[in-house]
Parts: C-alpha cells; sequence; structure tokens
C-alpha cells in the first residue's frame, strides 16, 4: 500500500495520485467517507437525466410488458 500525503497548492488541497495506480478515468466525484476517508468515483452519466439515453429508451416497456396479478385478502 502507498501512502501520500495531503498538501496545499495555492487555496486547495491536493492528494497526489501515485505513478503505479493505472487511471482509465480523467473525472472523479469526491465525497467524504465514514471515519474520515475520502471517496474517489469515476464521475458518470445519470441515466435517467441523460437525453440520449432517454430518447433511445423512451417507450421500451409498456403496460402489457408487466405480469397481471391480484392481492388476495389471506395476505393482509
Amino acid at each position: 500500500m502507498k501512502s501520500v500525503k495531503l498538501r496545499k497548492v495555492g487555496s486547495s488541497k491536493v492528494l497526489t495520485v501515485p505513478k503505479e495506480i493505472k487511471t482509465k478515468y480523467e473525472n472523479f466525484d469526491v465525497f467524504s467517507g465514514r471515519d474520515g476517508a475520502i471517496v474517489f468515483l469515476p464521475k458518470s452519466n445519470n441515466p435517467f437525466t441523460d437525453p440520449a439515453f432517454i430518447k433511445k429508451n423512451k417507450g421500451a416497456l409498456s403496460d402489457e410488458d408487466f405480469i397481471k396479478t391480484d392481492v388476495l385478502n389471506s395476505e393482509f
């Protein structure tokens, strides 16, 4: 496990990614985790707000695609 030190650059604090860690992504969302952990997750698009995804999948399911069920009185 590599250790890195938090350093100040201008008015920001920076954590360096060691060269041994190969990255596939350029952009990350960052969160403050439990017990002071700093969590970086690759930034991704939300498919539910992505116009291209919505256009591609609009109308993909209809009411006929679902199984009809009934709730019996004994199931309450």
